[in-house]
């Protein structure tokens, strides 16, 4: 039977990508974008399956709006994926307060307003898939980008709640941790802190190099993930696993190192 899809960010890479994913294979996609302009070939395509809508997903109520939209064209919604978002570079000490705000309402309160306009809908069904589109800078950070990764592990903290809150629902929640991709996140969804010369060593010496991957390439993983009668609460897409399991494991080991420490702190026990 074919889904119906209520995707966030669809103007351009993965957003994108799902969409044409989804409807290439029959099934039926709300696709949201701050501009509708960059969707018209996408309606012209698939004029019946596609409900084109303009949304900005810090809007709170536009959001509540754009889900009652989704339900009375199509009935449901079986899958929700929360991508839309942008990527702040800057140093801790370079990003401004409202540069910080301005990357939390995008990436995790515009995804937490989606996920609770959602939930009734998909609790009434008895079931729905929601995939939270956090990137594996949800699970390690990188110098120079903190205020993205503060957005993007909140969003797989309050993700972790939110899987056991409504897992007896029947509603699945995967956080979707994609790698280095070539979409256009770097050269046109980003922002720039201004830099203090201070910093300038300690970016020349931490700049990342990246192997990336076909953006095409996650249409077939993200079928195979809506399409899992068990889908997991993880998914990474592309080849930074090995670099995530290093990080997890020099946890475990500090972890494991200063266990006396740790139980010390405990005291003894009272009553």
């Amino acid at each position: 039977m074919s889904k119906i899809w209520f995707i966030t960010g669809t103007s351009s890479g993965f957003g994108r990508l799902w969409a044409e994913a989804a409807l290439e294979r029959g099934d039926r996609v709300v696709a949201t974008a701050r501009t509708t302009e960059r969707l018209k070939d996408l309606a012209e395509r698939f004029p019946e399956a596609v409900l084109p809508l303009e949304l900005d997903v810090t809007d709170r109520e536009g959001v509540f709006a754009a889900v009652d939209r989704a339900v009375a064209r199509f009935g449901r919604i079986d899958v929700v994926v929360n991508n839309a978002g942008y990527g702040h570079f800057g140093m801790v000490e370079e990003v401004t307060e409202r540069e910080l705000r301005q990357q939390l309402e995008t990436n995790f309160f515009g995804a937490v307003w989606v996920t609770q306009a959602v939930l009734p809908v998909l609790r009434r069904q008895g079931g729905g898939h929601l995939l939270q589109v956090t990137s594996e800078g949800g699970v390690r950070a990188y110098p120079g980008i903190g205020a993205y990764h503060a957005s993007k592990w909140a969003l797989e903290g309050i993700s972790e709640s939110l899987a056991q809150e409504i897992e007896g629902f029947g509603i699945h929640v995967t956080c979707v941790e994609p790698g280095p991709y070539a979409t256009e996140w770097l050269s046109r969804g980003s922002r720039h802190s201004t830099e203090l010369p201070e910093y300038s060593e300690v970016r020349a010496a931490t700049a990342p190099e990246f192997e990336v991957g076909d953006p095409a390439a996650t249409k077939q993983a993200i079928l195979e993930l809506v399409d899992a009668e068990r889908p997991p609460r993880r998914l990474i897409l592309g080849r930074v696993f090995p670099a995530i399991e290093e990080v997890y494991e020099q946890r475990l080991r500090t972890w494991g190192d200063w266990q006396p420490v740790s139980l010390n702190a405990f005291g003894s026990q009272l009553g």
